[in-house]
């Protein structure tokens, strides 16, 4: 049965949220960033990123942290509607629609909120094929000229809820999640569908790279730093020693 009404939608989104808090309000959260900072949580300076994720890790990355001026794209569909009020209750604000072909109107608004906020895209939703790149995130990088920050989440043990074309990662209670970021990639301006697909490559490319790193993390197969929250390049030096670099972080 399908929940229609605004307040009943706003009242199970709040309550969600709560849960999801909690719950990872008692994970250590680890964050391996690249030179811009800890995307996508904190204080990211004035310039403004695309957040490519995937749509799996959506609960790891909206509640491993806070984040501030920050949209995200939402499925029409209805079941959209409880995210979208999910993530006002987050303060972080929803643009309902589709990044492919058929959401111009979706697109238009990203392009005049990237002027204020960073944008969060979940780059495989919403019908798949799984942790396949789609051209969206691209073309609104290539007509803004904000970089696409790749984001991926893992943890060292969890639950994943079966959907009809992929899953949903959640952590279980005091467990270990890391989320791995990369340094941000840069389109030419004003590229036209067509000429999309070798970044598209690329992209898909940092993406998977990025994933089985974050998974390596959480198997214990990949050793990691005892420092909470590292900060390196994508050659692994050292970036600005001025840069923050706080002990302990845990979710809000």
């Amino acid at each position: 049965m399908k929940i229609r009404n605004r307040k009943v939608i706003r009242l199970c989104a709040k309550i969600l949220a709560a849960m999801f808090r909690l719950l990872f309000a008692t994970t250590k959260v680890r964050l391996r960033c690249g030179q811009q900072g800890p995307v996508p949580y904190g204080d990211w300076g004035s310039e403004r990123f695309l957040m490519c994720m995937w749509h799996d890790a959506i609960a790891g990355t909206i509640f491993g942290g806070r984040s501030d001026n920050l949209a995200a794209l939402v499925s029409r569909h209805a079941d959209g509607g409880y995210v979208a009020e999910a993530l006002n209750v987050l303060k972080i604000v929803p643009i309902r629609g589709s990044s492919g072909s058929s959401g111009t109107i979706a697109m238009r608004e990203m392009s005049e909120s990237a002027a204020h906020n960073h944008i969060a895209i979940a780059t495989d939703g919403p019908r798949g094929p799984r942790h396949q790149v789609k051209d969206g995130i691209l073309f609104l990088a290539s007509i803004t000229g904000r970089g696409i920050v790749p984001v991926v989440f893992a943890c060292r043990s969890g639950w994943r809820i079966k959907g009809s074309w992929t899953d949903l990662l959640i952590p279980k209670p005091f467990t270990t999640v890391w989320l791995v970021s990369d340094d941000p990639m840069y389109l030419p301006p004003n590229l036209s569908r067509s000429e999309l697909a070798p970044y598209r490559e690329e992209l898909q490319q940092r993406m998977d790279a990025l994933n089985a790193r974050a998974e390596a993390y959480a198997r214990g197969e990949l050793p990691d730093s005892s420092e909470p929250i590292v900060f390196t390049s994508r050659r692994d030096t050292p970036v600005d020693a001025a840069a923050p670099q706080p002990l302990e972080t845990r979710a809000a």
